[in-house]
């Protein structure tokens, strides 16, 4: 049985997408760019909200308007990043259980740390024992380093950590970090990208997460 589960957030514990894409066109709309519809937002996500606005602003964009809306796009979505995001069905069951056995329960993302801490204070109060986010880029996935200050911190080693993620940039993360990576098919990737990129395990219900990690 493992004794840490480190989760990301977005798309594996929570559905973040509309609040996203509202903050990406809100942020394109205010320098009179192109906004992009929830199908290519989804496809940004993943590598933090930098390569987020990166890939949603014109080809062409220059480095100083980039960053321009990037900020906008940060105090956009700080202030609205509960409109409509929401628990994945059966996650809060899932932290309740693993806390029940005494599973200690991380969230690593490559969310800027004020939003993580915010989210998970939100959305699962209780629950989450260490919230980590971004506050500088050599802390950004597939960088292990966030994933091994938690397993320092609960004391644990890397057999007993397992990873929970949706896209390939999690599964990088565990084998950066030397633990193995559970894969969910409900979040902003599909199946076979996490297969391609080696995911220990793929699961469709987080149930199969919890046997997994009672194995």
């Amino acid at each position: 049985m493992f004794q840490l589960a480190v989760f990301d957030l977005d798309g594996t514990l929570l559905d973040t997408l509309g609040d996203l894409c509202s903050a990406v066109n809100h942020a394109l709309r205010s320098f009179g760019f192109p906004e992009r519809s929830l199908e290519e937002v989804r496809h940004f996500i993943g590598n933090g909200v930098k390569v987020l606005m990166k890939r949603a602003v014109p080809e062409g964009t220059d480095a100083v308007t980039e960053e321009e809306c990037l900020a906008c796009f940060r105090e956009y979505y700080l202030e609205h990043m509960t409109d409509t995001t929401a628990p994945f069905e059966g996650v809060e069951e899932l932290l309740r259980q693993l806390r029940q056995r005494g599973v200690a329960i991380a969230v690593v993302s490559n969310k800027l740390h004020e939003g993580v801490a915010g989210l998970c204070r939100d959305y699962f109060p209780g629950l989450i024992d260490l919230a980590v986010g971004v506050s500088h880029e050599s802390e950004r996935k597939p960088e292990p380093v966030n994933v091994i200050r938690a397993m320092a911190h609960f004391g644990v080693s890397r057999e007993e950590t397992v990873y929970i993620g949706d896209s390939e940039v999690d599964v990088q993360t565990a084998k950066n970090a030397g633990v193995r990576c559970i894969g969910v098919e409900w979040g902003f990737r599909s199946k076979e990208t996490l297969e391609e990129a080696g995911a220990w395990r793929i699961v469709a219900s987080t149930e199969e997460v919890l046997h997994l990690i009672e194995e």
